[in-house]
């Protein structure tokens, strides 16, 4: 059972719709028990930095998150469900994201494009994660759907496993141990994002 993560915010409903097309077994939840049990768990996110972490941290599922990554649960973060992973972010100074990856959210700097970067745009695939590789049998460079005004920066690049090129190169996805995470929006990605959802659940 695939668990989505409901602190309040993000695309819990496409999430799990987009899921489920996937053959999973997936269900929107904010219940501990639930979350305890779920083979994988799924951390969604839309809209600022701080009001995510403070949904989050006042919905009291952190500390039952904080036990299933720890105890090597698989974890997929989806847009700002990605960024909170971080250390923090421009976007909300002073507010401590979750640290489980080093590295901070900075707003994109790309001259003459428009922010927020919106739209559908080419990954190129930057490494192979061999024990959950979230693109597995996609080739080339795939196109996904990106909505967001800030990206994160790490500490250590050999986390990163997708760039986009907006202005710059942006990190598009990470994954370190078991903690998988997406800037863009699979569940709104097509086909492709369906493939990329499908290689989280079975991998």
């Amino acid at each position: 059972m695939i668990a989505i993560v409901d602190y309040g915010v993000g695309n819990l409903f496409s999430v799990e719709k987009a899921l489920r097309a996937t053959g999973a077994d997936a269900v929107v939840t904010a219940d501990e028990e639930v979350l305890q049990k779920a083979e994988r768990i799924v951390l969604p996110g839309v809209g600022a930095f701080g009001d995510c972490m403070k949904n989050f941290q006042a919905s009291g599922l952190l500390p039952v998150l904080k036990d299933r990554v720890a105890k090597g649960c698989p974890l997929l973060g989806i847009c700002v469900g990605m960024q909170i992973l971080f250390d923090g972010s421009e976007e909300s100074p002073g507010v401590a994201g979750l640290g489980w990856i080093s590295g901070r959210v900075r707003r994109i700097a790309a001259p003459g494009q428009k922010i927020p970067h919106m739209g559908w745009n080419s990954l190129h695939i930057a490494k192979r994660h061999a024990a959950h590789d979230l693109f597995a049998g996609l080739n080339g460079a795939p196109y996904v759907y990106f909505v967001h005004s800030y990206a994160a920066v790490l500490e250590d690049p050999t986390v990163i496993t997708a760039t986009v090129e907006y202005g710059s190169h942006l990190v598009a996805a990470i994954a370190q141990g078991r903690i998988m995470a997406t800037q863009f929006h699979p569940e709104k990605s097509g086909d492709v994002g369906l493939a990329i959802l499908k290689n989280f659940v079975s991998g």
